[in-house]
């Protein structure tokens, strides 16, 4: 991940003012970047917290809780631990309070209360202080980035370095995106006052990134392409059961679920048991949207109609042995090339009704393993997973996805590429 990092800081960074906007300057929105990691195909951004200014590498994760970050190596003059039973625990609903008895530093504090840090690719979960620190952000009006404002009590949990195993290299944390109170996008538009909504534009390439925008919704891409106005929107589902690897009892999750009732394989319906789509009472089933998950993962009995049903609709293309993770691969050389990617068929997420489906092309269905087999892009999740349809990665790069949390909607653009555009087109001119 060195190069990718150093990649986004030469790039991103130059954006970065030496002085911060003036305090009646109210933003629209904020910017992040949104950088691929090709060693694991993960997603992070840069983060500058505390004073002295610390740069943080954060693995970026859609259905997070809250920010936390490995504390045994941050420390901070404007550090603030939330002390037990106040608004801050409140806010951040921690019943918890502990001590430590090293000495006093973020992470190692008495009278605090405490959360869970979840690394959710490993599905591991520690214990974390609770406290506040100064941030700095880059704005944005939908059209292009503007000056750097601060956020200067910011709520993150503390975790530990064992915490960061499975993230890609040089990683700090993680960045959550999820349905809380003290998530990424509800504390900055609490701090800013602008509407509860971010958009996420995943690139796919690992020489470029994509970006993450908090409050106004990117309107153009270059070279001058409306996305925005086009988008397709679906109701957000969600799960009464959290989805978290700890959690107290009566916990929601802060996944992002979506309502898919059916699915096609270039026009033709894939048959599968429609009540795995839906969420029963203990919290399983349904689909969620994930940026933890390489590729697409389905439960056992979808995946294995979905392969057999594309199999069958590219019955034309020799297949060739399969390469882990995937199990249905195709010469490349019998396979043409479109302006959305391989020329297969397309695999519809139908949604609230027959006319209302998220369409993944061939650029976002198939994966290039070598120069002469593409395979697709879908995983066996194994029998009664918690989630039977969790979309990962791979299916959302170069696609811009509004997630509109005071609406409870989801807008989608389908791929850039059939607009001549990407995630990483947006118009990065300084307006100060």
């Amino acid at each position: 991940m060195a190069s990718s990092t150093h990649f986004s800081l030469l790039i991103f960074s130059l954006l970065i003012s030496t002085s911060l906007a003036q305090p009646s300057f109210r933003p629209k929105g904020l910017l992040y970047p949104a950088i691929k990691d090709p060693t694991t195909l993960q997603y992070y951004t840069n983060f500058y917290l505390g004073t002295p200014r610390t740069y943080l590498d954060l693995t970026i994760d859609l259905g997070g809780t809250f920010l936390w970050t490995d504390c045994d190596q941050f420390n901070s003059s404007t550090y603030r631990p939330a002390r037990c039973g106040s608004a801050q625990c409140s806010l951040a609903r921690s019943n918890g309070c502990g001590t430590c008895n090293g000495p006093s530093r973020p992470g190692c504090s008495s009278n605090v209360c405490g959360l869970f840090p979840d690394n959710t690719v490993t599905h591991t979960a520690t214990s974390g202080d609770l406290g506040s620190d100064y941030v700095e952000v880059r704005s944005q009006d939908g059209k292009n980035p503007g000056p750097m404002v601060s956020v200067s009590n910011f709520l993150f949990t503390c975790g530990s370095t064992f915490l960061l195993d499975g993230l890609a290299p040089d990683v700090r944390g993680m960045a959550g995106l999820g349905r809380t109170r003290i998530s990424l996008p509800s504390q900055f538009s609490a701090s800013f006052s602008f509407p509860r909504k971010f958009s996420l534009c995943l690139s796919s390439s690992t020489n470029s990134y994509g970006l993450i925008f908090f409050g106004a919704t990117p309107s153009k891409f270059l070279p001058n392409i409306d996305v925005s106005s086009s988008l397709i929107y679906t109701p957000l589902i969600l799960n009464p059961v959290s989805t978290a690897t700890a959690y107290s009892q009566g916990d929601a999750s802060s996944d992002y679920f979506i309502g898919v009732k059916a699915i096609k394989v270039g026009e033709k319906s894939v048959n599968i048991n429609s009540t795995l789509l839906t969420i029963n009472r203990d919290g399983y089933g349904g689909t969620k949207i994930s940026t933890v998950d390489p590729y697409t993962v389905l439960e056992t009995s979808i995946y294995k109609a979905v392969v057999d049903t594309f199999v069958q609709e590219l019955s034309g293309v020799p297949r060739v042995a399969s390469v882990a993770p995937f199990s249905a691969c195709f010469s490349s050389k019998n396979i043409s090339s479109t302006r959305v990617g391989p020329g297969v068929p397309a695999i519809d997420l139908v949604l609230q009704s027959p006319s209302v489906y998220w369409r993944i092309f061939g650029g976002n269905s198939m994966v290039w393993v070598n120069d002469n087999v593409l395979c697709l892009g879908f995983v066996d999740g194994g029998v009664n997973p918690r989630t039977s349809i969790v979309i990962g990665g791979h299916q959302i790069e170069e696609n811009l996805l509004e997630f509109d949390l005071a609406r409870s909607r989801l807008g989608f653009s389908s791929s850039l590429s059939f607009r001549r555009t990407t995630c990483s087109n947006f118009n990065m001119t300084v307006i100060d």
